[in-house]
């Protein structure tokens, strides 16, 4: 059987390869995030058949919490890249620009396009991603749209336009899209059942059409009263993640709501689509990882000393959190490193 031969694209001077994973396929070994995926060749994930959603390289979804030690390097894809950030924030590069990715964003990258998440490590987040490839291998090569694409030739002829052109690769998306990306998602963990690959084109067609009609019509204004609102909470969290003093105060759900200014479930929805975790949850991994750094820095302090500095009540409930987070007790952490 002959081997496949990785996409290359040739320009004047230049030949790039496809994106290798490698950092991707690390984290998912270490248990850093939960990978789920369809692909064919080069990416991580369930094989897909040559025919089968067919343009489609790679679609899929990761999850990750808490903070993150890893990023992908800068690198090109042979389609068009298409990302929902469903929660969390990272950073994203294209070329020489930077964009911080918060919950709601979605991003475009153009064939062969370079880009990077992370700077140089991602962030915690609930990210959604498609590859489609469009056949480019050469500079100005016409795009080949699979079968599939249900849109009129006039719209289809705007949307490669609008993406062709477009300078802008970060967008806010709507609803529409936010569903689709959803769904695709359910899709790709449902795989093999009964009509699954019919309902994802039709969801393909969906985010593709809801894409068009946000490149076009220009994302709104947020109203300046809810964009104030988030900022308080991301002041906040911040704020748990860099002072010790802040993280190791007695904090209630109901404490940490009151300090923002909302309610429960208002702060509790913006602390979710910030850092993709619940406020309590969020506030137990500060805790932890400023911990764990104090076993790592100071061998000489008890670990009761360093629960009681971190806001933990008894060193036995730390001992119980600290081995849910690291899978060990504080004490063995503290001799393996």
């Amino acid at each position: 059987m002959r081997k496949a031969v990785a996409p290359i694209y040739l320009a004047p001077g230049a030949r790039f390869e496809i994106d290798s994973c490698a950092p991707q396929f690390a984290a998912v070994r270490g248990g850093k995030i939960q990978l789920h995926a369809l692909s064919k060749g080069y990416y991580p994930g369930i094989r897909l058949k040559r025919t089968e959603l067919a343009g489609i390289t790679s679609i899929g979804f990761w999850n990750g919490t808490g903070t993150q030690d890893w990023g992908l390097d800068p690198h090109r894809n042979e389609g068009i890249e298409i990302t929902y950030l469903e929660t969390g924030a990272m950073t994203f590069c294209v070329e020489a620009k930077k964009f911080e990715l918060g919950s709601g964003h979605f991003t475009l990258t153009r064939p062969w396009q370079l880009h990077q998440l992370g700077a140089p490590n991602i962030g915690p987040g609930k990210l959604h991603w498609l590859i489609l490839d469009v056949g480019v291998r050469r500079p100005n090569q016409e795009w080949r749209w699979p079968h599939w694409l249900t849109l009129t030739p006039a719209d289809r002829a705007e949307l490669t336009r609008k993406l062709r052109h477009s300078d802008n690769a970060v967008w806010k998306s709507s609803p529409g899209i936010a569903a689709a990306f959803r769904g695709l998602s359910a899709g790709v963990l449902q795989w093999r059942e009964p009509f699954v690959e019919s309902r994802m084109i039709a969801l393909l067609n969906q985010l593709l059409l809801g894409i068009l009609e946000a490149l076009t019509e220009q994302q709104t204004p947020q109203n300046p009263e809810l964009a104030t609102r988030r900022r308080a909470v991301e002041l906040f969290l911040r704020d748990l993640a860099e002072n010790a003093a802040s993280s190791s105060e007695p904090w209630t759900l109901a404490k940490m709501a009151a300090h923002c200014g909302m309610g429960i479930t208002v702060f509790s929805k913006y602390c979710r689509e910030l850092v993709n975790n619940g406020p309590v949850e969020y506030l137990n991994r500060c805790r932890l990882e400023r911990a764990a750094r104090q076993l790592r820095a100071n061998p000489e302090q008890s670990v009761t000393e360093i629960a009681f500095e971190n806001g933990f009540n008894s060193s036995q409930y730390f001992a119980t959190a600290f081995r849910g987070q690291y899978q060990m007790s504080p004490r063995e952490y503290r001799e393996r490193v």
